[in-house]
C-alpha cells in the first residue's frame, strides 16, 4: 500500500494550504480519497496519472472535501476519457454533480456511475477478489463516512522441500497456493498447511475523514495497518472540537491506541495553527507511532 497525501488542511484557504485529498495504491488501484479544491492541480504536481482513477471515495458534502471533484470531471472529459468513473459518496452527490454538467451542457463522453450512500451502519461497498472496501460511519454535522481498505490474504508460499518430501507433482504446486489440499502421486491426500505456509499479512488502511470522538468507530478500523484520523484543533482550542463536531490530536491517539492500530497519521489541521510539531507532540503523549500529514508526502505500509 502507498499513501500520497495531496491535501490535509480544513476549509479557510491560503496560499501554502490545501484541503483533503489522498491517493491510495493498492493491489493495482489507484483510489481517490476525498477531493477538495485543486486536487487535479496536486494530482498533476505529484505525477498521478488521471487515467489509473477509476474509483474515487468521498467522505460527506463539505466544499473542503468535495469541491474539486467536477473540475475533476470536466477536466477528464477535456481529455477524452473513456473509461468508466465510479464514485461513492453521500446520498445527493449525483444530483450536486450533475446539476453543474447540465447548467454547463458539459455531459461527459464516458460513463459515470454514482453510488450514494445512507447507511448509518458500516457497509460493504466494493470487492475484488484483492481487496474490500468498508465504509466507517462518522460524526459530524452532516452525513459522514470515512472508508476502511482491506487487503485480501493472498496466496500461501510453497515449502518446496516439504512438497518433495510428500511426493506431490508440480502440477498441483498452484493449488497448494491458493489453499488446496492435493493427492500425492500415491494417491494419498496432503493437506495444505503440511506443506506451505501463510503468505503476507494482509494490510489495511483506515481513513477517518471529520468527526468528532467517537469509539464506535474502534470495532470496524481495529488492528489496522495505518489510521488517518482528523486532528482539526490542539488541546488549547479543545472546547471548539464538540461545538463543530471535530477531533483533537490527542482524541486522535486516543482511538488510535484502543483500536490498537500500527501507525496513525494526523491531518485536516485548522489553518489557524502555523506550527504542525505541536500536533505530534501531543497525539505523541498517548500513541507514539505518530506521523503528520503533508501535500506531497507519501506512506508505505
Amino acid at each position: 500500500m502507498k499513501l500520497t497525501i495531496l491535501g490535509c488542511h480544513s476549509a479557510t484557504p491560503r496560499i501554502n494550504t490545501h484541503p483533503t485529498a489522498q491517493v491510495l495504491e493498492v493491489k493495482g488501484h489507484v483510489f481517490l480519497i476525498d477531493c477538495g479544491e485543486g486536487t487535479q492541480v496536486q494530482l498533476r504536481r505529484y505525477k498521478v496519472k488521471f487515467n489509473r482513477i477509476k474509483h474515487i471515495f468521498i467522505s460527506h458534502l463539505h466544499g473542503d472535501h468535495f469541491f474539486g471533484l467536477v473540475g475533476l470531471i470536466s477536466t477528464f472529459r477535456l481529455l477524452t476519457r473513456e473509461t468508466d468513473l465510479h464514485i461513492y459518496g453521500p446520498k445527493g452527490i449525483k444530483e450536486v454533480i450533475t446539476l453543474q454538467m447540465k447548467l454547463a451542457d458539459s455531459w461527459t463522453n464516458y460513463k459515470l456511475i454514482f453510488h450514494e450512500l445512507e447507511s448509518k451502519s458500516s457497509e460493504r461497498i466494493y470487492e475484488d477478489d484483492k481487496i474490500e472496501i468498508f465504509t466507517i460511519p462518522l460524526d459530524h454535522r452532516v452525513y459522514t463516512n470515512g472508508f476502511l481498505f482491506k487487503e485480501k490474504p493472498g496466496e500461501r508460499k510453497l515449502d518446496p522441500v516439504a512438497a518433495k518430501r510428500a511426493n506431490i507433482h508440480t502440477a498441483y504446486f498452484q493449488k497448494l497456493k491458493q489453499g488446496f489440499n492435493v493427492e500425492n502421486q500415491e494417491g494419498v491426500i496432503i493437506s495444505n498447511e503440511t506443506v506451505t505456509v501463510p503468505g503476507p499479512k494482509p494490510k489495511s488502511y483506515a481513513f477517518c475523514s471529520d468527526t468528532q470522538y467517537s469509539e464506535e468507530i474502534v470495532p470496524i478500523i481495529k488492528n489496522a495497518t495505518a489510521l488517518y484520523h482528523e486532528s482539526t484543533f490542539l488541546e488549547k482550542h479543545k472546547d471548539l472540537a464538540p461545538m463543530t463536531k471535530h477531533s483533537t490530536a490527542k482524541e486522535a491517539a486516543q482511538i488510535a491506541q484502543l483500536a490498537n492500530v500500527k501507525k496513525l497519521i494526523l491531518g485536516h489541521y485548522s489553518t489557524r495553527y502555523d506550527d504542525l510539531s505541536a500536533f505530534k507532540t501531543e497525539a505523541g503523549e498517548i500513541f507514539k507511532k505518530v506521523e503528520l500529514a503533508e501535500a506531497g508526502k507519501t506512506f508505505e505500509f
